[in-house]
């Protein structure tokens, strides 16, 4: 009997959690669609500019290691 109460205790958290989830989740004010194709931009725009400076600094070390070693 007292596995079935801690079962069922289990459950009523869990169910708890997803209800306080849910509730939250209607408090958020979510972005309208120039506010999400503006975030987007920026991300993309983000992303692009850090994997070029990456990829320049990759090459740079290589070049270098490569006339180290040669």
């Amino acid at each position: 009997m007292a596995f079935l109460n801690r079962m069922k205790q289990g459950f009523g958290t869990t169910f708890s959690f997803f209800a306080d989830s849910w509730s939250e989740l209607k408090k958020v004010r979510w972005p309208g669609r120039k506010e999400l194709s503006s975030y987007t931009v920026v991300v993309v725009v983000t992303v692009l500019f850090v994997t070029i400076y990456f990829a320049l600094i990759d090459l740079g070390l290589s070049e270098l290691l490569r006339v180290i070693f040669k």
